[in-house]
């Protein structure tokens, strides 16, 4: 569905442009949530959004999306290795909340696309 958008690339390439706000961070916010943690989160805070905004979506719909925020957690991982375990910074934190925006932008866009406009 949107993994396997050119717009997800381009998503994916727009963190590892921003990578360095995830090395040698010293200030981290209180309360102690890890990188992987805001991840999660804004996430999910994000895709329960795109689902109640989009009523009409059928139970595997839903499931298609959950799949993939399944992946793109996966690859964020992955590209976040050295940092998923450490707390957020500030600085990161706003970064993760406008990336898990651009992620939800292209569900909307995509979800449009492929089961509304039929």
């Amino acid at each position: 569905m949107v993994i396997d958008t050119e717009g997800y690339i381009h998503i994916v390439e727009y963190l590892t442009e921003h990578l360095s706000l995830f090395e040698n961070s010293s200030t981290i916010l209180e309360g102690g949530d890890t990188v992987l943690a805001i991840i999660e989160q804004e996430l999910s805070e994000q895709i329960i959004s795109v689902c109640s905004q989009n009523e009409s979506l059928t139970f595997n719909q839903r499931n298609t999306i959950i799949r993939e925020v399944d992946a793109i957690v996966t690859d964020l991982e992955e590209i976040l290795a050295l940092v998923v375990n450490n707390p957020i910074t500030p600085e990161q934190l706003i970064f993760m909340k406008e990336f898990s925006l651009l992620i939800k932008n292209l569900f909307d866009t995509e979800i449009h696309t492929q089961f509304l406009s039929q």
